[in-house]
């Protein structure tokens, strides 16, 4: 299956999981998959993009547009998890700009982005941000040791539950698949649906719960 279908596939499996049979713990072990497929797919992204304030702004606008679904669909004043991805990707333009020397202001500034993250309640919080980049400066098969590196510190000291372990899953795919296909590209859906499927099931989930 291509990898972004299999990252709508499998959030899709999670919320509804989380939304409708939080006792079935299963579909929230196929949901962690999700995640570091999207935190890949926006480093890449980035990297590809002609124009990299439209692209900030295409996330900007998802973001906003998913914000009164994923509230209503899973009952919080937390932000969706699209707002994770937004002030990761800020960061990554950032970090960029800044010369090689200047290697403690990055620093100070990744912190500083991963606390921001944590006070406004962001999903997944400072581990998303770090997985971007780790996505985005770790190469070959050191992407899986620095996730299951950073998933485990996050287990045992951030209060995240152990299932997290199984996203790691993804990151090897997703290496394993450069490592043997290096010039190949992931087969992409359409983008209007790529764009569009986060807050649109979103909505339809939060549709569903305040109708019944």
């Amino acid at each position: 299956m291509p990898v972004q279908w299999l990252a709508m596939l499998t959030m899709l499996t999670d919320h509804l999981g989380y939304a409708f049979f939080p006792d079935e713990r299963y579909l929230r072990v196929i949901g962690r998959i999700a995640f570091p497929i999207y935190c890949y797919f926006l480093v890449l992204g980035y990297q590809r993009t002609r124009n990299v304030r439209k692209y900030t702004i295409r996330l900007l606008i998802i973001a906003a547009l998913s914000q009164l679904p994923f509230m209503y669909a899973f009952d919080t004043y937390n932000l969706n998890v699209v707002c994770t991805l937004f002030l990761s990707l800020l960061l990554l333009i950032a970090i960029d700009k800044l010369s090689l020397k200047y290697f403690p202001v990055s620093l100070l500034l990744i912190l500083a982005v991963g606390w921001l993250a944590d006070q406004l309640h962001t999903d997944y919080g400072m581990y998303g941000v770090l997985l971007v980049l780790v996505f985005r400066y770790t190469i070959g098969y050191w992407v899986i040791v620095a996730h299951l590196a950073l998933t485990i510190v996050f287990v045992l000291f951030g209060g995240f539950s152990d299932i997290q372990v199984f996203s790691v899953l993804a990151t090897t795919l997703i290496a394993i698949h450069l490592q043997l296909y290096p010039k190949a590209h992931f087969y992409s859906p359409p983008r209007w649906i790529w764009r569009s499927f986060y807050p649109a099931h979103l909505a339809i989930i939060a549709i569903i719960r305040l109708a019944f």
